[in-house]
This record gives C-alpha cells, structure tokens and sequence, in this order.
C-alpha cells in the first residue's frame, strides 16, 4: 500500500502547476489549439516576447486588458483537460527558454481572417497556418 501511496503523490507532484503556468497554458490553449504544435510554440513566444519587453510576469502578460480576448473573463482552466493541454503546460513550464527568433521575436499576431489597425501598413514577421505574427 505505501509504494502505491508513493507512487500516486509522484504522479500528483509531476502533474502540479503554478496558477502562472496555468494561466499562461490555458491562454495557449485558447489562442492557438487548432494551429498545431508550431502555432501553439508561437503563441508562447509572444507571450514570452512581451514578459520581456514589458518587464511583467507571465500570467499578468496573459490576464492584462484586451492583450488576449480569450482571457478577457480571466483563465479558462477547462482547457487544460483537452489531448493539447500537456504541450502547452510543457510550453508554459519552459516558458524562459524558447527561442523568441521562432516568429522573430514578434509581440503581436491575428488570425488571418482579420485586419486590426495595428496591423495596417505592417508586415508579418511569420505566417503560421492561420495566424500572422508582428514585431511592434
């Protein structure tokens, strides 16, 4: 019984994650799930990309006003029950160590079905399935 007891809080340890990387999974998951890994290692590079730029942490990139309209109501965590979830917690876990040059160093994207003003006159730094990636 105890090495099942071990084993099990083992899982639970592997599994666990800070509310950051949560956050950040979740805004992953809601932004690019349907664009493959390389769109959802993208999504993190621009996350990463305005930590940098705007010197903030992760989850307040995420969760700041109209930078992600998927988390305008906060997190959806429900995401992170989906098949994609592990990819974009490994994503969020690692977050510091991706290599921003992947959309070169972009801090902005849309889907390609829109045109938002910020990006009139401006070319897209990497064009990934659906979305466009910008370096503002």
């Amino acid at each position: 019984m105890k090495i099942i007891s071990t084993l099990l809080l083992s899982a639970i340890a592997l599994t666990a994650q800070t509310k950051q990387e949560k956050v950040v999974a979740a805004t992953i998951l809601a932004e690019a799930r349907g664009e493959g890994k390389a769109g959802m290692y993208a999504v993190a590079c621009v996350i990463q990309q305005r930590v940098v730029k705007r010197e903030m942490t992760a989850e307040k990139v995420c969760l700041q006003k109209s930078q992600f309209s998927c988390n305008n109501n906060g997190a959806q965590y429900d995401l992170l029950k989906l098949p994609e979830a592990d990819y974009a917690l490994f994503l969020a876990k690692n977050l510091a160590n991706l290599d921003l040059t992947f959309v070169g160093n972009a801090t902005h994207y849309h889907t390609k079905g829109v045109s938002p003003n910020w990006s009139k006159g401006k070319t897209p730094t990497k064009e990934i399935r659906n979305h466009k990636f910008f370096k503002l």
